[in-house]
Formats: structure tokens, C-alpha cells, sequence
């Protein structure tokens, strides 16, 4: 975000605070509506971390501060009347107080993003490397034995759609798609990247 776009900010419209949407780069996903004022926009821009203006308690805050939970700052935008900012961020940890992904309780009222979700947990087992993780041994073994994984599944898919049942395809399907994003997390390939390849071709 530049500064001259900083300047376009209606901020007298909301006595000096506008509202900024927090969305994930990885899915794009509404994670949490928060409100900001000059102040805490310039701390969000120079720290890379969201910082909000609390109404309640009248002073700026750190989303993560008390949780560890903070909000990376991938890109700002601002809409056309200048009086809304759009937040795209890596979340680190869940976003809402109560401990779910997010505030609007996406997953109880439309379902799971699976595909994110997934990433999302072969990302962490990566960061963690726990004990007794197969993902975490994927990773220890290297790319050699990951892209050996996806040969074997990819042959494990076509023997399922041309001699087995539909139920096997979709198992099998969902094995080497768990593996493919182990590469792609291999790699540090995010989701985002693959939407927007995605988006593109469509």
C-alpha cells in the first residue's frame, strides 16, 4: 500500500475509523471484521502484523498480542469509496477469541474448505516436525521420496478408474492429492499461488 493511497482514505466519513476485512491469502477466506484508524493502519504497514483501534476500550491493539495468534500482512487495499480496507494475511494460529479458524463460523454454516484446511495442517506439521507424524517424515526423507509418493499414487489412480469402483477412485484421489500438497508445501508453494494459476486459465 502506498502512502498516496493512504491519504485517500476517507477517514472523516467514520470519525476517523474505517472498517478493514481480514481475509487468507491461502483460501481467501473472511476471517474477522476489525476497525482502524490512522494510527494503527501506519503500525500495520510498518510491522507486517495487524494492528486495530478498540472502540470499547480506546486504544490501538495487536491481533496476537495476548494469543500469539497474530495476523501477517501480505497485501492492503482500499475500495472504490475509499472507506473500507481489504486485509490479506497469513494467520498464525485461529483468528476468532474462541479458538475457531474464524469469527463467522464458516464451517458450521457452509461447510469446511477442505482443500485449505488440509494444506493448512501438512504447512504446520512441516513448521513442528512432530514425533510420529507420516507428514513429518515425508518432509525428513526430501523431495526425492515425495515425488516417488506421487508416482506410486498417480498409478494408484489409474488402476482405480479403469479396473476398481468409484469409491476406490475417490480414495485414492484423495492420497495423491494429500501428497501433491506436501510437494507443493515442499517447495513453499502456497494455495494462493495455485488459485490465482487457476484463475488465470479459466
Amino acid at each position: 500500500m502506498t502512502k498516496n493511497l493512504l491519504k485517500q482514505i476517507d477517514w472523516q466519513k467514520n470519525s476517523g475509523l474505517v472498517p478493514a476485512i481480514i481475509q487468507n491469502a491461502d483460501n481467501l477466506r473472511v476471517l474477522m471484521l476489525g476497525y482502524m484508524n490512522e494510527e494503527s493502519l501506519k503500525k500495520t504497514r510498518k510491522e507486517k502484523k495487524v494492528w486495530f483501534y478498540s472502540r470499547s476500550k480506546r486504544r490501538l491493539w495487536q491481533k496476537g498480542e495476548k494469543s500469539g495468534n497474530f495476523l501477517r500482512v501480505q497485501r492492503i487495499s482500499l475500495d472504490c469509496d475509499g472507506d473500507t480496507l481489504l486485509i490479506i494475511v497469513k494467520p498464525v494460529g485461529p483468528v476468532c477469541h474462541t479458538g475457531k479458524r474464524d469469527c463467522f463460523d464458516v464451517d458450521g454454516a457452509l461447510g469446511v474448505d477442505a482443500f485449505a484446511e488440509l494444506f493448512e495442517v501438512i504447512e504446520n506439521r512441516k513448521k513442528l516436525m512432530p514425533e510420529g507424524s507420516y507428514t513429518a517424515s515425508l518432509f525428513k526423507e526430501g523431495l526425492n521420496k515425495i515425488c516417488a509418493k506421487i508416482g506410486e499414487e498417480s498409478g494408484e489412480v489409474i488402476k482405480a478408474a479403469t479396473k476398481e469402483t468409484k469409491q476406490r477412485l475417490v480414495s485414492e484421489s484423495v492420497d495423491l492429492i494429500y501428497h501433491l500438497f506436501v510437494l507443493l508445501a515442499q517447495k513453499n508453494i502456497d494455495l494462493l499461488r495455485i488459485n490465482k494459476k487457476i484463475r488465470k486459465r479459466m
